[in-house]
């Protein structure tokens, strides 16, 4: 397969939070990201659907960025059970629009360092057949295996030498470990 010399392409990938109510008297309302519109226009939390208390919101578009030294990563979500799209948000104090959106990415990795802070909220959201052929066709014709190498220590005998072996201070070579002598000066 041909490969091209763009580091990566990009797709706008449209963001769908679904609010629903909370299950405990403290978090009146729970938020989670339940789907990704491939190619969606901008938005800025428009409702798109209302079944009783559950609400869906088009929370935003951000592109969905694909690089070719990230392959390995887009490999390992391929490979999973279920390759999804994760999508970082992060709390904010408005009412109505309760978390920013931050980013789509389809790195496993990735989302794992946006989970190690614990600042952000990540979401897995199932990739569309769509979107998973897209996802696949670019990491076919960019991944390259890397062979493990086994690290080897050298042959050479390090313990042999002494050098910067005490305190530099000491010129005898009896106790290399004890403390110098203090100087009285007169």
């Amino acid at each position: 397969m041909a490969r091209s010399n763009a580091p990566h392409i990009e797709m706008p990938l449209g963001v769908v939070v679904r609010r629903t109510p909370g299950v405990t008297r403290w978090a009146r309302w729970a938020w989670r990201a339940v789907a990704v519109l491939p190619g969606a226009p901008q938005a800025n939390w428009r409702e798109l659907r209302r079944e009783g208390d559950a609400v869906e919101f088009h929370v935003g578009t951000l592109p969905l960025t694909l690089w070719r030294a990230e392959t390995e990563a887009y490999v390992e979500n391929l490979t999973s059970e279920v390759p999804s799209i994760y999508v970082v948000m992060r709390p904010q104090a408005v009412p109505d629009e309760p978390y920013e959106l931050l980013r789509v990415t389809a790195s496993p990795y990735e989302a794992q360092d946006y989970c190690d802070s614990g600042e952000e909220l990540v979401e897995k959201v199932p990739m569309s057949e769509g979107l998973l052929a897209w996802v696949a066709d670019y990491t076919a014709r960019h991944h390259v295996d890397e062979d493990f190498v086994k690290r080897r220590r050298d042959r050479q005998r390090v313990d042999m030498v002494e050098d910067g072996k005490g305190d530099a201070r000491i010129r005898q070579d009896s106790d290399v470990f004890r403390a110098p002598a203090r100087r009285v000066v007169q």
